[in-house]
Order: C-alpha cells, then structure tokens, then sequence
C-alpha cells in the first residue's frame, strides 16, 4: 500500500478584516428611562409647540415688561371698549385699559397659581402615598382612609367654599384652598406605583445590607416611582390655573388682582358691544392650560415603554 498526503486547503485569512461579533458597543447600549423618554419627544413636533407656549408663557410671567411697556392698571374711560390702535394691538376693555398688556401681566397670577398648587399638591401627596404603599398594615389603612375621605371631596367645591369664608383672599390663600383638597389622586397613584416597585430585587437588597426601611423608601424606592407623579403634577398645573380663573370669575376668586378669570368677569357687561375684552383673556387662558395639558399627555406617552412600542 502506498503512501498518499491529502493536502488540506485552507482559506487566507485577513486578521485587519475580522469582525468583532461579540464585542459589546458601549455606546450603543447606554440607555435609561429619561433617556429613550427624550428620544422619543424630540421625534413629536407637538412637544415643541407645547414646550414653546409654555416657556412664551413663563417668559411673560416673570418678564412682563419684555412683552409690554404699557401699565395694565392705568385707565382712560375715553378708550372705552375701544379698538386696537397702534401700541395696543388688542384694544381696550370697559374701563379703558389696554386688554393685551393686562393679558402679559395676568399670565403672573395663573402660572403663580399653578406652581404654588402643584407644589402644595406634592408636599402633601407624596410622603401620603409614599409611606402608605411602602409600610402597608395600620400606616396603610390610617392613610389611605384619610385620603379616602378627602378624595370624596370635589376639591372645585371645597375651593368654592374655602375662598367664601376667607378674609384674605391672595394668590398663596387660593393656591392653599385647591392643592389642600386636590393631593388625594395624587397620593393613590404614587401608592399604587410604589406597591408595585417594593416587591424588586434591589429593594430586597438593600434591606439585606442592613439599611433601614425608611432609607431603602428615600434612596431607592422612591425615586423609581416618580415618573407617574411628574406626569400627574404637570397636568395638574393646567387644571390649578383654569380652577383659579374659575373661582375668579364667580366671584370668590382673587381680588384686586390682574387675571384672566378677573378680566372676562369683567367683560360680561360689554360682550355684545366689545367682544375681544372677552375673547383674548379667554384665549390666554385656553392656550395655556392647553399646552400644559399637552405637555403632560406627551410625557405620559414618552415614559411608558408599552405606549412607545405601540407608535
């Protein structure tokens, strides 16, 4: 038998051309709930249009004389329901003040309003519906049932009722007579999030290295549930300016003060006659809460992974 060699042949090989297959790619991987929330934002157009009402708005409140030069308070009864002229774009309402620069000066009050409700909204809800969803037992039934009670309170008609009995009425007053009965929706989100995130693998850790209930709540539970609380307050903000403007125009709202629920109680007297005194506080007012509500909406959309993969 003779000897044979099979010769094998065996493909050049490149090493400047192998591919990492396995290779992670950092930068591809980092990721968090902010984040994918913010790509997914950024892709809206109508996240622009709310953001940039919103900052128009915030912008008039703290810098009204960037929007006007005119005094919203200074009256001339010779300008009465007068039409717009040059320097007063939207005219003049029944006592001859200039309608657009009461509209710049008013946007102070709501969104005054809005943000003292919004943080007197979480002060009372937050560690409310924290402590209830985290302890359970007695904390939770004591808890829950005095949010119970408040949440069977319509917080309009306690507003309603609060403002008619207070001598003073101002903006912090109002702010305090919404946000005091409105933290229990607030409140019964946060518990049901944080029933929720407790039960988690890093919650049990860190109670296993020996940190405390109470800072496991503050450090890591927390934290992780308030997604659904940011999005609540922003929508709440609108619903506190359009609740303040409300009261305002039924009378038991703020007195002597610039807003838009003031001036289109005023107009009532003259809207057959002069209509705009009516109509662009109303429209100030509708914009506003409008983008607010939007704003909330869009971030609802963006933090929740399920409504994202759905789009």
């Amino acid at each position: 038998m003779s000897d044979r060699t099979i010769e094998h042949y065996v493909a050049p090989i490149d090493e400047n051309s192998a591919v990492e297959v396995d290779k992670v790619k950092l930068s591809e991987t980092r990721s968090n709930l902010w984040l994918d929330a913010w790509r997914d934002l950024r892709r809206r157009p109508l996240f622009y249009i709310a953001l940039a009402m919103v900052l128009v708005v915030t912008a008039a409140a703290f810098f009204p004389e960037w929007f006007t030069s005119v005094d919203p308070k200074a009256t001339d009864l010779a300008k009465s329901n007068g039409a717009p002229e040059p320097g007063h774009p939207l005219g003049f309402t029944f006592q001859g003040a200039d309608i657009y620069a009461r509209i710049i000066y008013g946007a102070s009050t709501s969104l005054a309003v809005g943000v003292l409700t919004m943080l007197i909204t979480g002060v009372i809800g937050i560690p409310m519906g924290a402590l209830a969803g985290f302890y359970g037992g007695k904390v939770d039934s004591v808890l829950s049932r005095i949010g119970d009670i408040f949440f069977s309170i319509p917080y309009f008609l306690a507003a309603v009722v609060v403002m008619s009995v207070m001598p003073s009425k101002n903006v912090l007053t109002i702010s305090f007579a919404i946000g005091g009965f409105a933290w229990a929706s607030l409140a019964r989100i946060l518990r049901a999030e944080i029933l929720q995130v407790k039960n988690l693998e890093y919650v049990m850790a860190s109670e296993a290295v020996g940190r405390s209930k109470f800072g496991t709540l503050v450090r890591h539970v927390l934290p992780n549930s308030l997604t659904p609380v940011i999005v609540y307050l922003t929508i709440a903000l609108g619903a506190a300016i359009t609740a303040e403007a409300t009261l305002s125009f039924l009378g038991v709202g703020l007195n002597n003060v610039i807003s838009w629920g003031n001036d289109i109680a005023d107009a009532q007297t003259s809207i057959r006659v002069a209509p705009g005194s009516l109509f662009w506080p109303s429209v100030a007012l509708t914009l506003t809460v409008l983008a607010f509500i939007v704003l909330g909406e869009l971030l609802r959309d963006a933090l929740d992974p399920k409504a994202r993969a759905r789009r």
